[in-house]
């Protein structure tokens, strides 16, 4: 699998630009990552900053053009896609999105454009384990239950506070994260460890034996269902609450 992550300017998928990328071919003969950092092109804000640790006068000084940047990172996706490699990560909606807005604003091919017909299959890793662990308890008040972090202590992976946020090593987290729910729907539920096992209703099982297509399709009900009960859950406060269920890609906003 090809593990894939952006740290951007913001969380607007429509108006926000890529700052850093990474790629990390997983599996293959001669493992491949890739990294990349752009200059946006637009001032990066303060709390983008205090995520990803990448200020604007940085970007400037040592970034390369935005265009080359979004060209390579769609081409390196689709290279891999093309050779039935599927794209993983935490929320991609978010990522694939983003970068397919990055591509329409330089003009350049989508990464759908260019597969050639090829499908895209993709992983997410906040989508399965919201699936296979519906009902299991918050790690902390104070910390969101199906953030990257919380799924690596959930899944008893370690994490570098220091590393955190940027994007080579949260694509490589998901891909980890994303192993550990595959390795666990191929084990029989005897054998699962006891931290998972105590949990309410895990449903890793449901995943065993599907195929890319199979599990790509999945999660695009698992998404929509997903979405829903979000939705429902906001409107009890806010009754105009929309939560897009839109995966692994989000439709562009009308014009």
């Amino acid at each position: 699998m090809v593990a894939f992550d952006l740290e951007t300017t913001g969380v607007d998928v429509e108006a926000d630009r890529i700052v850093t990328a990474a790629a990390i071919h997983l599996g293959a003969e001669k493992p491949l990552k890739l990294e990349w950092l752009a200059d946006p092109g637009i001032d990066i804000p303060e709390g983008a900053t205090d995520v990803h640790g990448i200020t604007t006068e940085h970007a400037r000084k040592h970034g390369e053009r935005a265009h080359d940047v979004v060209d390579q990172v769609a081409e390196t996706l689709a290279l891999r896609v093309r050779d039935g490699v599927p794209v993983v990560g935490h929320n991609m909606p978010y990522d694939l999105t983003l970068l397919d807005r990055e591509c329409r604003r330089h003009e350049l091919p989508t990464l759908l454009d260019r597969l050639d017909g090829a499908p895209l299959h993709v992983i997410d890793t906040l989508v399965l384990d919201q699936h296979c662990l519906p009902k299991r308890r918050r790690v902390s008040k104070d910390q969101g239950p199906r953030q990257l972090i919380t799924l690596a202590q959930v899944y008893r992976l370690p994490w570098d506070a220091e590393a955190a946020h940027g994007s080579s090593y949260d694509a490589l987290m998901a891909a980890r994260i994303a192993y550990r729910i595959g390795s666990l729907a191929h084990t029989p539920r005897p054998e699962w460890p006891q931290w998972i096992r105590f949990n309410h209703r895990p449903r890793f099982h449901e995943l065993d034996g599907l195929d890319l297509a199979q599990l790509h399709e999945l999660q695009i009900t698992l998404a929509a269902e997903q979405a829903a009960g979000l939705q429902e859950f906001f409107r009890k406060s806010d009754p105009n609450a929309v939560v897009d269920g839109s995966w692994p890609l989000r439709p562009r906003e009308a014009s």
